[in-house]
């Protein structure tokens, strides 16, 4: 069985990881779609796809790679059309994990299993908290694996998140 999860992992945390490693315990292999692949330099979307992609493939542990397929899709804008798009890009797949109510309604719609995955103290393990706590000087670093977060220092996340207009104590 092949599962499907999708998200924009901007950036890529923790909780994000246990979710796709619980979905990887549930299937023989997985694609995981980088969502919103044309977006970068934003505030809700500062890292490339190109970024995200490395910065998962340097997250995840040897014996899960072979099992696990990366592949960046662009947006359609159009929730009618976006999961024959998602497919158009991606080999088949059966289940599809999300916490999403709109993404499982939408593949549910499409005839596939949905499944939630546990939602990992999506508090703090949120792209949104960790952008703001970076932009602010806050602790974050402890929120996403280590290869993510020297990623990010080594592209200036901060100077390129502030660049993009996320100030701090902003919720963006």
């Amino acid at each position: 069985m092949r599962g499907l999860v999708i998200g924009r992992f901007q950036p890529l945390h923790k909780g994000h990881l246990a979710a796709i490693r619980e979905a990887l315990s549930a299937c023989d292999d997985l694609v995981v779609v980088i969502g919103s692949a044309e977006l970068s330099h934003t505030p809700e979307n500062p890292f490339t796809a190109g970024e995200r992609y490395q910065m998962m493939l340097s997250s995840l542990a040897d014996d899960e790679r072979p099992r696990m397929h990366i592949i960046p899709v662009r947006d359609v804008n159009r929730y009618a059309a976006w999961v024959s798009h998602v497919e158009s890009y991606v080999p088949p797949f059966d289940v599809v994990f999300s916490n999403s109510d709109l993404t499982r309604s939408l593949f549910s719609q499409a005839g596939y299993d949905t499944r939630r995955t546990k939602a990992y103290n999506p508090r703090s393990y949120s792209g949104t908290e960790i952008r703001r706590r970076i932009v602010s000087n806050e602790k974050w670093r402890n929120l996403v694996p280590e290869p993510v977060a020297m990623m990010i220092e080594a592209l200036d996340g901060k100077q390129r998140l502030l660049d993009a207009g996320l100030t701090p104590g902003k919720r963006r």
